[in-house]
């Protein structure tokens, strides 16, 4: 139960509690005014004040020290210039000793009326905010406080207030406290020593001065690296460290996050070790990326066959050998696969090791190959597992049998009648791909559309794509239970409309993909997970464990190949600096491409997402039916829609569907990561006649909409004056 389980919930004693907070804030409002007058005027009267407070040390002393307590209780942001105003009227240690007393006290204060009495309004105000220092609390306990009070996060009396509905102890609350905001208050007041002994200008260029500003600045850099210091031997210490280390990084997994990563690390001479005990590549290359738009492009050929009449051109129906098209697969793959093989890697400076790996130590991998067990020592270790497809636990699936994204590729014959579980970027695109080779297909899907992460307008054109190649859509039904009724395979789903049975001869799961976290020491060495799964990870890819990084699936969030090797390349510079230098990873700027016929394209914000956070946009829309090479090319299905920042061509986000939409989204993603806005890619000329346009003519459109009607009102006149 929480700390604000515990409040006092009797209406009198809540009174109670109520009536010292009166007289305090009362106090204030009278001697704040006063306090900030003696500030403001503090050097004027510095002399006047020192001889008050050597007549009367206690008095003032006591004095300070209560409206300082009373501030700080009252969560009034003020902190920063009264610790100054201690240094230049006590000096720095006895300054030092009150500002950290009554710092520390009025905080506590803070703390327990934001418990007993505040809750309600301090949960309204801070709720954000309280949600992540309470999941700090419960991971590192007192420690996560000590970081903050070190490099605040937020602004003291915000942390104040937002502690006091965790789950920290008072007691522990007021010692780290004390301990934590010391060596700020030290240097604050060390501050206001040297501004209070300003008389002239020649004074300014003091260099106590000068180095007491330096380390004001310097302050949170030096704590953000002491504390990280601190952390990292506090969370490594109960394993033994090496004396000395064989290699600088050992990288786990050889698909594309682990190449890259090993490549950048060999790239730079470290010695570094890529760990794979299946096929090299990874998931990308063999059962993929690489595999499925090897697919997807002779089904496109089928359809195009199909379809060659519409364009004057007499062919026969095409027969598809399912079986050669599959070998055909096979074959791409095999003509892509040197560039991810062993000996590529062995030549660029990485050691690969072909067996199991197993973490036994933040420092140490066990290697279990057909040669025996071999033990490694390293300074750092990325992870690089990947995901596996997720199969849902529907009731009678294992006896039917089932196909998955891994799987399918198995294939030497054409299923008659094949059941799609999931209407996402996957299922969508083996659904149309497997329809046009000839397949009964129906796909299922438990949200009330297919792609549900885009915008309801993308996702209607896909579908009338799908149905239009033959594809069955149940949306919104749910699978219930797989079962085998006369020999005859058969789901049974809950509807809209009610239970429905749909008979299949192969059923392929589509529902996404789970990060691999098992069976290689994760487990053991306690690394943190997230809500759904995937190894938790900071902005640089660095996991609970500090000298442990994660990248690509394993971690997402967005489980896309370019998305891998962008984190990849992150995560080996860190791991090969840990402690001397640090990248973040950056995926504010991510494209990604859905390659169903039209294809889906789209990097920043949706409609969906902007109108869901709150987000002011305008919308620029295109119909590719008015460009001159779709046209021409009798590809006119799609659209090209922008949103930008009102009244201005910041654009938040793109979405192109249509032909080659994974080609012409490149420019608007070059556009975001590099701040261009429309008026840029207006000014660009593009090729005629180009699919490129697009883009172009979506930017012209988006000028037509603003230019000014008192500007064209006046341009109007001014021609017709030209005219005579």
């Amino acid at each position: 139960m929480g700390p604000s389980a515990r409040a006092p919930r009797h209406p009198a004693a809540r009174l109670l509690l109520a009536l010292p907070l009166a007289v305090a804030a009362a106090a204030a409002i009278v001697l704040l005014p006063h306090g900030a007058q003696v500030l403001g005027e503090l050097h004027q009267h510095l002399a006047e004040l020192r001889a008050q407070r050597q007549a009367h040390p206690l008095a003032f002393a006591a004095g300070f020290f209560a409206l300082y307590v009373s501030v700080a209780g009252l969560a009034i942001p003020a902190d920063l210039m009264f610790s100054l105003s201690a240094g230049a009227l006590f000096g720095l240690w006895r300054g030092a000793l009150l500002v950290s007393f009554a710092s520390t006290l009025g905080a506590t204060l803070a703390f327990t009326l934001s418990r007993w009495i505040f809750a309600p309004w301090v949960r309204e105000r801070l709720g954000s905010r309280l949600a992540v220092m309470n999941a700090g609390v419960r991971r590192d306990g007192g420690f996560y406080l000590f970081g903050m009070r070190l490099v605040p996060l937020f602004p003291f009396f915000m942390i104040n207030l937002a502690m006091g509905l965790t789950e920290i102890p008072i007691r522990r609350f007021y010692w780290v406290s004390q301990i934590g905001m010391f060596p700020a208050t030290l240097i604050y007041v060390g501050a206001g020593t040297r501004l209070a002994q300003i008389h002239d200008l020649r004074s300014i260029a003091s260099p106590s001065l000068w180095l007491t500003l330096a380390l004001l600045g310097s302050l949170p850099l030096i704590a953000r690296a002491l504390l990280r210091r601190v952390d990292s031997v506090r969370r490594l210490a109960r394993w033994p460290r090496p004396r000395r280390f064989e290699r600088n990084v050992v990288v786990i997994g050889a698909g594309a996050a682990g190449l890259v990563a090993s490549y950048v690390a060999a790239a730079a001479k470290a010695r570094v070790t890529l760990v794979e005990a299946g096929a090299m590549g990874g998931d990308c290359l063999n059962t993929g990326c690489v595999p499925s738009k090897a697919l997807l492009h002779v089904a496109r050929s089928v359809h195009a066959m199909r379809h060659a009449a519409e364009l004057g051109v007499g062919v026969a129906p095409p027969e598809v050998d399912f079986s050669a098209v599959m070998r055909r697969v096979r074959e791409v793959v095999a003509a892509v696969a040197p560039h991810d093989s062993v000996e590529r890697y062995r030549g660029l400076g990485v050691e690969v090791l072909r067996g199991r790996a197993r973490i036994t130590s933040p420092w140490t991998v066990q290697v279990e190959s057909e040669q025996g067990m071999v033990d490694l020592t390293t300074r750092s270790i990325i992870v690089a597992a990947g995901a596996r497809p997720l199969v849902p636990p529907i009731p009678g699936l294992e006896e039917v049998g089932y196909l998955t994204s891994d799987t399918v590729w198995g294939l030497r014959e054409l299923p008659r009648r094949l059941l799609v579980l999931g209407g996402g970027p996957i299922g969508c695109e083996l659904a149309q791909a497997f329809a046009r080779l000839g397949s009964q297909v129906t796909l299922m899907e438990m949200q009330p559309r297919i792609l549900i992460r885009e915008d309801a307008d993308v996702a209607a054109l896909v579908e009338a794509a799908l149905r239009a190649d033959g594809v069955e859509l149940l949306t919104g039904h749910k699978a219930l239970q797989a079962r085998f009724d006369a020999g005859e395979r058969r789901m049974l789903a809950q509807g809209p409309g009610g239970e429905a049975e749909v008979a299949f001869d192969a059923v392929l799961c589509a529902l996404g993909r789970v990060a691999r976290t098992q069976g290689y020491g994760l487990e053991e060495l306690g690394v943190e997970l997230r809500a759904n799964g995937t190894v938790a990870a900071d902005a640089s890819l660095r996991t609970s464990i500090p000298n442990l990084y994660v990248c690509g699936d394993v971690t997402g969030p967005l489980q896309f190949t370019h998305v891998a090797a962008h984190q990849a390349w992150t995560a080996s510079v860190n791991a090969l600096l840990g402690g001397w230098w640090s990248l973040k990873s950056d995926l504010s700027v991510i494209p990604w491409t859905t390659f169903t016929d039209p294809e889906v394209a789209r990097v920043g914000l949706s409609e969906d997402e902007a109108r869901s956070r709150g987000i002011a946009y305008e919308l620029t829309r295109y119909g590719l039916d008015e460009l001159d090479r779709a046209i021409a090319e009798g590809a006119t299905e799609g659209f090209v829609k922008v949103l930008t920042a009102p009244g201005k061509d910041r654009i938040l986000g793109a979405v192109i569907v249509g032909a080659h939409a994974g080609e012409l989204l490149a420019e608007f993603v070059l556009a975001m990561r590099k701040g261009l806005g429309l008026g840029a890619i207006l000014g660009t000329v593009h090729a005629y006649p180009t699919w490129s346009e697009a883009a172009r003519a979506t930017a012209g459109a988006w000028k037509r909409g603003h230019v000014s009607p008192r500007l064209l009102r006046w341009s109007e006149g001014f021609f017709a004056w030209r005219r005579g």
